[in-house]
């Protein structure tokens, strides 16, 4: 479990994290969201003790990071899969990770297998890898002491589609296990996938906690009809907040309660869903828009 209490980090005048509280239970994965520059990495630097919080504490395991005996045995990390030594091989890395960690050679070779490195591979020196080869490999050394806890910055940088599929099944058989997952990425539909719980922050602080479930339900039932002025009309009559987003209606309400207001207005619905796939980043879009670093487009 990570327990994060009004964690706050100022540098200066900079608040790049502002006391932000949430849970990370065993069993699930939580995805960690939020612009670039919203103090995703400095939070997860601070739950692994790489930088001091101004306030606020992190526990892993019921303990600061640092104060966990052996922690790579307790808890698994991968902050930036591209800091390894480019000189060393794959399997150079894992050996030192093995020896740090007190575990033997057959860890190397089992972690090697479990996030599909070949021994060809393994001999290879990591500045020739692929960055989708470095995340295996950062995977397999965060894996090396069979934690409990996973806390994994972009794990899926670089990997290509197969590659992503395999990791979402990897993580989700760890939490499934009881294992708890911290994960950070910009790919929201895979977050959407394989997440249970999201905390979603924008300037440092928390803009959404939740489930998964629960927070992409608030975010509205999209629909269409053959007559949406009066399908409109009539989820207003019946009390639900409803807007136009573009192309559909979006009402604060579940699909069956639209069904029976449209069936009993007598309209004809052509669409009629949940967020779908694009629900994750139509909320983390909205969310988090005062906060998002854009670019005038070309």
């Amino acid at each position: 479990m990570i327990v994060i209490e009004n964690l706050t980090k100022r540098y200066g005048d900079l608040v790049a994290v502002n006391d932000v509280s949430f849970v990370a239970r065993p069993g699930s994965v939580t995805g960690f969201l939020g612009p670039n520059g919203a103090g995703k990495s400095t939070a997860m630097r601070m739950m692994t003790g790489l930088t001091p919080p101004t306030a606020g504490r992190a526990l892993v395991l019921g303990r600061p990071y640092k104060q966990l005996p052996n922690p790579g045995r307790h808890v698994g990390v991968m902050l930036d899969a591209s800091a390894q030594h480019p000189g060393r091989t794959g399997r150079e890395v894992l050996r030192l990770a093995a020896i740090q960690m007190g575990v033997g050679r057959a860890a190397v070779d089992a972690s090697l297998d479990r996030v599909g490195l070949t021994s060809k591979e393994a001999g290879r020196r990591v500045r020739n890898y692929s960055l989708g080869m470095r995340q295996r490999l950062g995977l397999a050394s965060a894996l090396m002491g069979d934690p409990q806890v996973l806390i994994l910055d972009e794990p899926a940088n670089g990997l290509d589609p197969q590659g992503i599929h395999w990791m979402r099944g990897l993580l989700r058989g760890f939490a499934d296990q009881g294992g708890t997952v911290l994960l950070s990425s910009h790919l929201l539909h895979e977050v959407q996938i394989i997440a249970d719980e999201l905390v979603m922050i924008g300037n440092g602080r928390i803009v959404a906690i939740g489930s998964k479930e629960e927070l992409l339900d608030s975010h509205g039932t999209r629909v269409r009809s053959l007559d949406d002025t009066a399908l409109h009309a009539a989820l207003s009559a019946a009390g639900f907040g409803v807007r136009h987003d573009g192309t559909v209606l979006v009402a604060e309400a579940t699909p069956e309660q639209v069904g029976r207001v449209a069936l009993d207005a007598r309209i004809v619905l052509t669409e009629l869903r949940t967020s779908g796939s694009e629900g994750l980043e139509e909320m983390f879009l909205q969310l988090t828009a005062a906060h998002a670093r854009e670019g005038s487009a070309a």
